[in-house]
């Protein structure tokens, strides 16, 4: 049977429920009116949405005695289904079946262009109806009605199968209306709690996210929070923050993932579509990030829908944050996307702060250095030259010839000593820009920056050709993780002696050769239950190019004694396969740090 004017009139949701059809209602209808109430009852109870349709499908199904009831969800665009709840179809069969519908074509696809209650004897012999997938259970009858929230159209509710062969009469489709109508209430009030409840998570996010900054934590770390809170609030299958290049491409600086991702680190090139729009800080919302010509990155084909949303403030645009769903999930919705721009103004300011005090300590870093370049130069060097002629003066007058040549040495030793001093005061003067670009001397640079907070400078030692073999991603993260190391060392462990050793001898678990940075020092140790967020950024780094890190017992442990610590030891015995295998962490032990990467 078509929709025609013989079926009652729809109702159009602006009138109550209970003022339609108890007048003059039939002898059947009004005997089936308490089941209807009941039906009401159930059918409003629960805030949940998902949990109203579940419900409201098993209701409709019970008060029409259909074997099976649906609900289709139409999409934001009004063109297909954006969620299909149902009943009476076990969870095996629908496995086997697969793909549930999209409503863009069939009976489905007809009541969304064309909302109207739809009452068919034989489902299989409508003209628009086409067909069921494989393992689908037959359905013979049909009854559709569409279910209005605030007056739009929210979706359509259908029923199918009615129980002992009999079709769906006008008693049936009347209950269900007004069912329907119930339903769109019911719908409307979980919708809006549902609204409520996640403006309330985006906002404890975005409080996350300033109380990482106000806590004096590294900007690395409030930036892998904005990566971790996005993802999570979002509901994706990832969180990214990308950074601007020198050079006007976009590189990925913080990466949330549940599997490690060799996300961090990757460049989007200048020439690439996607970088000019995310530098001129266009909002872009992505439907399949894995099919958009736009995207260059490898990385990309594993995901759909997308927001990439720009970090700016003030017409600066300081980086954007993308949220990538996986492939095949839904899109984003206009509320979603709403939520996830004024979170993404929060980050802005995140990097704004981050950056900041990233100035601030660059600054203070260098006006030390000039400090103590012109001390070094003005006093220190001018001491040990007045020191060294006294010497030869005191030479010259000894007739003891083992006393002359004792203090020719010391005069000789004195002018090495000036040699490395000025050669340390050569090195301080330097600026960012004038440093080679090789590892070796940008790991001498990282140690001599990190002596002037720490009051000492940490010894060094490299193994094996690290300037030719050690790549330029790598090498890169490695300087970022020993940096990392080294703050931790200044900040808590109260060292006075700190040992690094770069090796690039090393062979990985795998076979592959690799690299392998130990920063070792006498500190305190970490103590049970301190934060730990520095050190999981070195691992996190590291598992991003296929490598590991961990932590044990430093300097001031004693050799060979093998208690493991559960975040440290076990797993430089079991994933390090190297020197640090066998640490543990303890209090006033100090800390060895390894990190290792392949080359």
């Amino acid at each position: 049977m078509e929709p025609s004017a013989s079926l009652p009139p729809e109702p159009t949701g602006d009138e109550p429920a209970g003022g339609r059809g108890l007048h003059g209602l039939s002898t059947e209808l009004t005997a089936r009116v308490p089941q209807l109430l009941e039906a009401m009852r159930s059918v409003g109870t629960g805030l949940e949405l998902h949990s109203t349709l579940d419900r409201i499908c098993e209701t409709a199904a019970d008060l029409a005695d259909a074997r099976y009831a649906a609900i289709g969800v139409i999409a934001e665009d009004g063109e297909g289904l954006a969620d299909f709840v149902f009943h009476g179809v076990d969870e095996e069969t629908a496995q086997r079946i697969g793909r549930l519908p999209d409503g863009h074509r069939g009976v489905l696809g007809a009541l969304i262009h064309d909302p109207v209650p739809m009452r068919l004897a034989v489902l299989a012999d409508d003209p628009r109806a086409c067909g069921f997938p494989p393992h689908h259970p037959p359905m013979r009858t049909f009854l559709g009605v569409p279910i209005r929230v605030q007056g739009e159209i929210f979706g359509n509710l259908y029923l199918t199968e009615k129980r002992g062969g009999r079709e769906f009469n006008d008693y049936d489709l009347n209950m269900v209306r007004v069912l329907a109508t119930e339903a769109g209430i019911a719908i409307g009030n979980a919708r809006l709690y549902e609204a409520a409840r996640q403006r309330e998570r985006w906002i404890d996010g975005s409080v996350a996210v300033t109380t990482a900054l106000l806590s004096g934590g590294d900007a690395d770390d409030a930036l892998q929070v904005v990566a971790e809170q996005a993802r999570r609030l979002s509901e994706s299958a990832a969180g990214l923050v990308l950074l601007p290049t020198g050079d006007g491409g976009m590189e990925i600086v913080a990466v949330a993932s549940d599997e490690p991702s060799a996300a961090l680190g990757l460049i989007i090139p200048p020439e690439s579509a996607i970088a000019a729009e995310l530098l001129a800080g266009e909002t872009m919302f992505i439907e399949d990030t894995a099919t958009d010509p736009r995207v260059l990155t490898e990385l990309a084909r594993g995901y759909g829908p997308a927001m990439l949303l720009p970090l700016q403030s003030d017409g600066r645009v300081l980086g954007t944050l993308v949220t990538p769903r996986a492939r095949g999930e839904r899109p984003f919705t206009e509320g979603e996307r709403t939520l996830a721009a004024q979170f993404a103004s929060q980050a802005a300011l995140a990097l704004m702060m981050a950056e900041a005090q990233r100035d601030r300590e660059r600054l203070a870093v260098f006006e030390d250095r000039d400090r103590i370049a012109r001390d070094l130069h003005d006093l220190v060097i001018q001491r040990l030259f007045a020191t060294g002629m006294m010497l030869e003066t005191a030479q010259r007058r000894s007739v003891v010839p083992e006393v002359q040549s004792g203090i020719g040495k010391s005069v000789d030793e004195l002018d090495v000593t000036i040699q490395e001093i000025r050669t340390a005061i050569f090195a301080l003067q330097q600026g960012p820009a004038e440093a080679p670009s090789g590892l070796h001397t940008r790991v001498l640079r990282e140690i001599n920056m990190a002596a002037v907070p720490l009051g000492f400078r940490p010894s060094h030692q490299f193994e094996g050709p690290v300037d030719s073999v050690v790549g330029e991603l790598t090498g890169k993260n490695l300087i970022a993780a020993l940096r990392e190391a080294l703050s931790n060392a200044f900040r808590h462990a109260r060292a006075t002696r700190i040992d690094v050793v770069v090796d690039a001898t090393v062979l990985l678990p795998d076979g592959r050769p690799g690299v392998r940075l130990t920063v070792a020092d006498d500190g305190v140790g970490i103590p049970e239950g301190g934060r730990r967020s520095g050190l999981k950024n070195l691992k996190r780094r590291a598992e991003s190019l296929g490598g590991d890190s961990w932590y044990g017992r430093g300097l001031g442990g004693v050799d060979g004694d093998s208690d493991g610590d559960s975040d440290g030891g076990s797993d430089g015995g079991s994933d390090g396969g190297g020197t640090a295998g066998g640490m543990g962490g303890g209090t006033g032990r100090g800390t060895t740090v390894v990190w290792e990467a392949p080359c």
